[in-house]
């Protein structure tokens, strides 16, 4: 349910035609999960590798390796050239250059875990949500790479950014809210959640947007190559201004 391995939830019935918006949303609570465990795993003085090694783990068994599936079924779509794009990104085996871009994410996430330290339970959430509001800036901008008379199932239903972007705005307006009862009103702080957002927004738009000068187009591999990129970014960049040396 919602891009997870999770059981549909009581009383909540979504329908699937629409349920990109709530991406989002789902980003948060994963990205609080991994928060969850890292907190507990750092009170048992577990050290800092094992504990990045396990929060992507969590991540990856709570989507069930959709995403990352699609991120390696896009590099190798992107190797192959563009003749032999789309046959790569439908084959189910993986190239080379998938199993190479698998390890560089791997890397790079748990690079910035480690750096992260104290910081890294607020990390999750913030990249896990960045990650899936890409999808919604490449679903509303981009055409369907498979089958250009048709379009998604995303498209299909879409009703326009300006609708489907509103859960994701109700949530950011929630977390600048709880930011600012939480600190002080001082020149750093508010420098702070500007560096989040800003480099959040930026990070959803422009790595969709090269993704698609890629391959041409998007299509279900490519948005979740998109979301595993932005919150990879998004856990660097976080990485760098938390703990800066």
């Amino acid at each position: 349910m919602f891009y997870t391995i999770l059981p549909q939830w009581p009383l909540i019935k979504p329908r699937f035609e629409r349920i990109a918006r709530f991406a989002p949303l789902v980003g948060v609570l994963i990205g609080f999960s991994q928060s969850f465990f890292w907190l507990v795993l750092k009170y048992f003085d577990w050290p800092n590798i094992s504990i990045a090694l396990i929060t992507i783990a969590i991540s990856i068994c709570i989507t069930g390796g959709l995403h990352i599936d699609g991120l390696m079924d896009t590099a190798d779509g992107v190797g192959a050239g563009p003749s032999k794009r789309i046959e790569a990104m439908k084959d189910s085996r993986v190239g080379a250059i998938g199993v190479q871009s698998l390890v560089i994410i791997l890397i790079l996430q748990i690079a910035a875990i480690i750096k992260l330290d104290f910081y890294a339970p607020f990390a999750f959430p913030i990249a896990a949500f960045w990650g899936r509001l890409s999808q919604i800036f490449a679903i509303e901008n981009y055409e369907y790479i498979f089958n250009k008379e048709f379009s998604s199932i995303h498209q299909k239903y879409w009703r326009g950014i300006s609708k489907e972007i509103r859960p994701s705005l109700i949530i950011i307006f929630i977390g600048i809210i709880f930011f600012l009862s939480s600190t002080n009103l001082n020149l750093s702080a508010n420098l702070l959640l500007i560096y989040c957002i800003s480099s959040g927004v930026t990070t959803s738009v422009l790595i969709p947007h090269f993704i698609n000068k890629l391959l041409g187009g998007h299509n279900g591999d490519s948005y979740g190559a998109g979301l595993v990129i932005t919150e990879t970014t998004n856990l660097l960049l976080l990485s760098i201004i938390f703990v800066p040396n």
